[in-house]
């Protein structure tokens, strides 16, 4: 039997770019070898009508479905109500996560089907993207840790370079291999891991909850790899306009120090936690300093300092977190227990 491929697609304020990228989805159903459904989940932005009518105006509702979330509850929040469905209406064998800003090129999700094929072993898999010029971003990552923290605080060239085999991000070679985690952009996953470790952490609003859904799957014994003969478009930070890249930063929302809290807090405990801010905090100035002198004050990130002070796990009000929170925790539980 054909495996079973449903497309979750999370927008808020961006259902024209979700239309294009269903668009690109469809000539997948004739090349892939798979069943292809998919399911675009409005976070609560307005938009369900202007859907709604893309999918009756191009034909697409035998095998297009359309939710509304009741509230913006975020990205982890929206993908586990369309991951849900797929699980318990279209019973898929496999997964894909995909941002409305992106279009695969052809044959990305046969690539990705036939690689779980022959690696039945593996839980995630991630393309490699392009951006909306045509340009390359062969990039996947490694695990934040306490040494890549202080590189990125302090800014200075020679110490990244040095260690640059903790930098998180990888500038990969054009062929399948293993990793820490991929962005969520596209992203691939087999039913068992959901079924053993439940789905994304609905305490992420926006940011980390890919890396932390990779880890908890590579602690439960599935890897996560790149698979580069996928390739997606992505234009990048369509929705919140933080992450657009090529342009001059932004000043980073709460929530994305509540992110990072909670993940490092999460990850490696929060005595550990407090170590990596704290030296954050200690050679964020250094590296400040340095821009100072060369003229590149432009290039920081406005009032990251005070920001990160504000969000720190070293204040007390910031240590205490939540259990995972989401629908498909129980899902896996129940499955675990049965």
């Amino acid at each position: 039997m054909a495996p079973k491929v449903t497309v979750v697609i999370v927008t808020f304020r961006s259902a024209q770019l979700a239309v294009d990228c269903l668009r690109s989805v469809e000539p997948e159903q004739s090349t892939s070898g798979a069943d292809i459904r998919a399911i675009v989940v409005d976070n609560a932005s307005g938009d369900l009508s202007i859907l709604a009518q893309a999918v009756e105006d191009n034909r697409w509702t035998s095998w297009v479905t359309l939710l509304a979330a009741p509230r913006n509850g975020g990205f982890a929040y929206g993908n586990n109500l369309g991951i849900r469905v797929a699980l318990d209406r279209d019973a898929a064998d496999y997964v894909l996560l995909l941002n409305p800003d992106t279009q695969v090129r052809p044959r990305a999700v046969a690539t990705l089907v036939r690689f779980f094929g022959a690696h039945p072993e593996v839980g995630i898999a991630g393309s490699s993207f392009e951006n909306l010029d045509g340009s390359e971003w062969p990039i996947a990552f490694r695990f934040p840790t306490l040494i890549s923290e202080f590189c990125s605080a302090l800014g200075f060239g020679l110490v990244t370079r040095a260690f640059g085999r903790w930098r998180v991000a990888r500038e990969m070679l054009p062929v399948a291999q293993p990793v820490d985690w991929i962005c969520g952009a596209s992203m691939m996953i087999s039913s068992k891991v959901f079924r053993a470790i439940g789905g994304l952490d609905e305490n992420y609003f926006l940011y980390f909850e890919e890396t932390d859904f990779c880890l908890r799957a590579r602690r439960a014994g599935f890897p996560t790899w790149y698979v580069p003969a996928s390739r997606v478009m992505h234009i990048g930070g369509q929705s919140t306009r933080v992450t657009e890249r090529n342009v001059q930063p932004k000043r980073l929302p709460a929530y994305w120090f509540e992110s990072r809290r909670r993940y490092f807090a999460t990850a490696f405990g929060v005595g550990q936690a407090m170590m990596i801010d704290l030296l954050v905090l200690l050679a964020y100035p250094v590296g400040w300093l340095k821009r100072l002198a060369l003229g590149q004050t432009r290039s920081s990130i406005p009032h990251f300092w005070r920001d990160f002070v504000r969000g720190s796990v070293l204040r007390g009000r910031n240590r205490r977190f939540a259990a995972i929170r989401g629908t498909l925790v129980a899902l896996a539980n129940t499955r675990r227990h049965a």
